[in-house]
């Protein structure tokens, strides 16, 4: 029998894990789940969300980052860590159905299936559109069909833990804080030939970005460009789409010479892209073109 760990990453969260982990810990009653384990991983949380998990949840796993690492490694931490087959990412403003993964696990018994996205309420499935040179996102309808997805959302997902090793899990070293890892992640596995799927019956409520919308706009807006910049550096190795890069590149910093400060920022990274980017010319297969097509 299949075993799920939810693996949960919190930083500053005591509301929220109150309110929410009970809503999970309720989902693990339910046998058709096959969840064995719940997992917080603690990224050095200074308010008390520790002592919570500790008083009030001590059927948790707990594991405490000494220092705070960032969304990306407090994943990775966690999914090291569970014992499952099957990692189910929840962020802590997630909210799971009593049986939200019993639509999910009979998508594992395709061996080629990496990951399987949740339906958070009013979202559907991800469209991935390469658009003036940059690599972009956009949602696909909500409806009740079963569809590829473009990526499967790293605060409400199911991941294959085998395949996850074999690409290496999210990349901190170049994506922390947060924002594109679980793009990154998932395109890397579609480069190899591996499937993201969308579960329309797989329901969770998503209060979107309650702890990072904590942070200064302007701040988390630069991290995010950032990571785009990072992402499409380190992952198109198609050479005709690299030029459109470079010529909407030269053109966005010309529209918007403010957006140069971005670009600078990416570059601080430019060694550790080159040789990531490397592995992936090799370790990929699947085209840009591809991917792309999928979605047109």
């Amino acid at each position: 029998m299949i075993k799920v760990s939810v693996v949960i990453p919190n930083f500053n969260g005591e509301k929220l894990l109150e309110e929410n982990l009970p809503f999970v810990l309720h989902a693990k009653t339910n046998e058709e789940n096959h969840i064995s384990e719940i997992i917080v991983v603690d990224d050095y949380s200074s308010d008390q969300s520790v002592q919570i998990l500790k008083t009030k949840f001590p059927e948790i796993k707990l594991i405490k980052h000494k220092i705070n690492k960032g969304f990306s490694s407090s994943v990775n931490t966690g999914v090291r860590s569970a014992k499952g087959e099957l990692i189910a990412l929840l962020n802590t403003d997630v909210i799971p159905g009593e049986d939200f993964l019993v639509t999910v696990l009979p998508h594992f018994e395709n061996k080629n299936v990496f990951a399987v996205s949740l339906h958070e309420k009013s979202y559907g499935w991800a469209r991935g559109i390469f658009k003036d040179g940059f690599i972009v996102h956009e949602p696909g309808p909500e409806d009740n069909k079963i569809h590829n997805t473009f990526w499967v959302n790293g605060g409400s997902g199911v991941f294959r833990k085998l395949h996850w090793l074999k690409l290496g899990g999210m990349d901190e070293k170049l994506l922390s804080p947060f924002y594109w890892e679980d793009i990154d992640l998932c395109y890397r596995a579609a480069k190899r030939g591996w499937l993201l799927l969308w579960e329309p019956k797989a329901i969770v409520t998503h209060i979107h970005e309650a702890t990072i919308s904590k942070l200064p706009g302007k701040s988390t807006q630069r991290i995010m460009e950032r990571n785009q910049l990072l992402f499409i550096w380190k992952n198109l190795t198609s050479n005709a789409l690299s030029q459109k890069h470079m010529n909407g590149l030269i053109k966005r910093i010309l529209k918007n010479p403010g957006y140069l400060i971005v670009v600078l920022m990416a570059l601080t990274k430019i060694k550790e892209v080159l040789i990531a980017r490397k592995k992936e010319k090799r370790e990929g297969f699947l085209s840009d073109e591809a991917i792309f097509a999928k979605f047109s």
